[in-house]
């Protein structure tokens, strides 16, 4: 009634256990030691050249190369031993798309360390934010594609998954519409990234003015763009916003600009001595780059009159010292000189009350 099993059968199987156990052990102990080796000959390769970029590289690709080399080990072995063989199988179709998805991603971010390490601080700063805004835009474009490929690859690997799959193809036209109006702001911020990258109306490091706060952009991703103020503070403006809608740009091809600063004084006030001190002053302040300082009066009231004095400097942050520094002196030296140009709005109660008590 029962059959009898015969003891030599587990004595099979345990030996062909061990000998599966055997074999992946040293396939992958031997794949081990090869990556090992392959990147100690390569870092010592990119010691000798003139640059870090590829050092970079290296150390970005070397644990998903380590993962990739055992992966490979354990498929040559399950190639010739049915034991490993059906657990590769089932495993495999998770594991691989994970690794080369990680490899991919891994091989995309060292190359944009990598580029950016390239960059010569030497070169025009414009051209260095141009580059880096286009880097960090394209690699994290690659980065979101590599992965929604490799989720992807590893859904598709699920028997469940397919099947339902096959059983919406039926009702393909509704799930895109459906798909399509889900993703529409995805692939709205999506096209606005590379809009961004191509088209370039902000880079890294540009001073800008949105939405009434002025600040340097510190971050450009593909949904949002972050400003950071003078205070520290963090802006978080959305992409499509620079795109759709008018802002300010201080250093769109030039870090250098023209700032004034206004002097209301009164109509007595001699002018010409003014000018002579501002050029004098200007001319002696190393902030100054020589292109603009100029003196004019642009309003004229019965109580007061308006001086705008326009100067430049190489940089923005030049430029705000430059102002304020101007803005000081011209004010100090005006208490100096001319004391009657400055316009004094004062009620004196004690002076006031001496000549009335004297009239009585």
């Amino acid at each position: 009634m029962f059959q009898r099993l015969d003891p030599r059968n587990y004595q099979i199987a345990w030996d062909d256990l061990a000998v599966a156990c055997v074999a992946l052990a040293v396939s992958i102990t031997i794949a081990l030691v090869i990556h090992r080796v392959a990147f100690m000959v390569i870092k010592r390769l990119t010691r000798h050249s003139d640059t870090q970029a590829d050092d970079i590289l290296v150390v970005t690709i070397y644990k998903p190369m380590r993962w990739l080399a055992v992966a490979m080990a354990i498929g040559i072995v399950a190639n010739s031993n049915e034991l490993v063989a059906d657990p590769w199988e089932a495993v495999a179709r998770f594991v691989v798309p994970g690794i080369i998805g990680w490899l991919a991603l891994s091989v995309v971010r060292g190359f944009a360390g990598a580029m950016e390490q390239r960059m010569d601080e030497k070169h025009d700063p414009i051209a260095i934010r141009g580059r880096r805004t286009k880097i960090a835009i394209f690699s994290r474009t690659a980065s979101v594609v590599i992965i929604v490929i490799t989720i992807a690859l590893v859904l598709i690997g699920i028997p469940g998954v397919r099947e339902i799959g096959v059983t919406m193809m039926a009702s393909a036209g509704i799930v895109a519409i459906a798909v399509g109006a889900a993703a529409q702001p995805a692939l709205k911020s999506l096209i606005a990234g590379l809009q961004m990258a191509l088209t370039e109306p902000i880079r890294i490091g540009d001073m800008v003015v949105v939405d009434g706060h002025t600040g340097r952009v510190e971050e450009i991703r593909m949904s949002f763009v972050l400003v950071r103020t003078w205070d520290e503070r963090l802006i978080i403006v959305p992409t499509t916003r620079f795109l759709e809608e008018t802002f300010e740009n201080w250093s769109r091809s030039s870090e250098k600009l023209t700032g004034p600063i206004f002097l209301n004084l009164d109509p007595i006030t001699d002018v010409t001595p003014i000018r002579a001190e501002f050029e004098r002053w200007v001319a002696a302040n190393p902030l100054h780059d020589g292109r603009t300082a100029s003196i004019l009066m642009t309003e004229a009231h019965p109580e007061s009159i308006e001086l705008r004095l326009a100067v430049s400097a190489r940089t923005i942050g030049d430029l705000w010292t430059l102002r304020c520094e101007l803005r000081e002196h011209m004010l100090a030296w005006l208490r100096e000189n001319q004391p009657e140009a400055l316009i004094r709005h004062r009620l004196e109660v004690a002076a006031a009350n001496e000549r009335a008590s004297g009239e009585a």
